[in-house]
């Protein structure tokens, strides 16, 4: 199980236990919404306004129109934060992952709310999983890009509700390229595939997107 990247540079207040367990019940809450057809109008309006409140009593009703509000120093930084794989985001699916022989293997489940045909995940999703897995398992191989190009051929659609695997692995490397593989599996059912192309920028670029040089940039193998 991936945590936090331990060891990089984010603050130490934001990635705790105690927002992790936040994100998790407002995952419940986002499925709560998307699966309740039948709550009533009254029901509705009531938790919306327990939500408001809570929310006003989180960052006081303030607006945000900056960016993420923080500093990343790493790739490790961005992680507890990751619509994929971040313990402290609601918007994550909460896709565990480890290193394992240089590939990173991950599972997880897609619930309600990443529905695109009835009863399988949105496609659009499935890409999002895949450009996360492959950039970790390019992180933790030493070879950190950005993404030029992702092709995703579908194979079978991809089940909620069900627990799947990805399996991702770093195929070969050309210079500032870096070419890297994917597959998502429920089951014995091979779902998905996805072949990426990255590209590690040149210092001066690296600079001018992130203010460092890529080169310095890991993640941390989940224990």
């Amino acid at each position: 199980m991936s945590e936090a990247a331990p060891g990089t540079g984010d603050d130490p207040l934001f990635a705790t236990a105690a927002r992790a367990e936040l994100a998790q019940e407002l995952r419940v809450l986002i499925e709560a919404t998307m699966t309740t057809p039948n709550a009533s109008d009254a029901s509705l309006r009531a938790a919306a306004v327990a939500v408001r409140d809570v929310s006003t009593a989180l960052f006081g009703g303030a607006e945000r129109s900056s960016p993420a509000g923080y500093t990343p120093h790493t790739h490790g930084d961005y992680l507890p934060r990751s619509p994929i794989v971040g313990e402290a985001s609601p918007m994550s699916p909460r896709i565990d992952w480890e290193i394992v022989d240089g590939h990173c293997i991950a599972t997880g489940t897609f619930t309600a709310q990443y529905e695109g045909p009835p009863g399988y995940v949105h496609g659009g999703m499935i890409a999002l999983a895949f450009d996360e897995m492959l950039g970790i398992v390019n992180i933790a191989n030493g070879c950190p890009g950005m993404t030029g190009t992702l092709t995703v051929k579908y194979r079978r659609p991809t089940p909620l509700y069900r627990e799947v695997r990805f399996d991702a692995w770093v195929e070969r490397v050309e210079g500032r390229r870096i070419r890297s593989r994917a597959e998502l599996w429920a089951g014995e059912t091979l779902c998905a595939e996805s072949e990426g192309l990255f590209v590690q920028p040149r210092p001066e670029a690296a600079m001018e997107y992130f203010g460092q040089p890529m080169e310095g940039d890991h993640v941390d193998p989940a224990p």
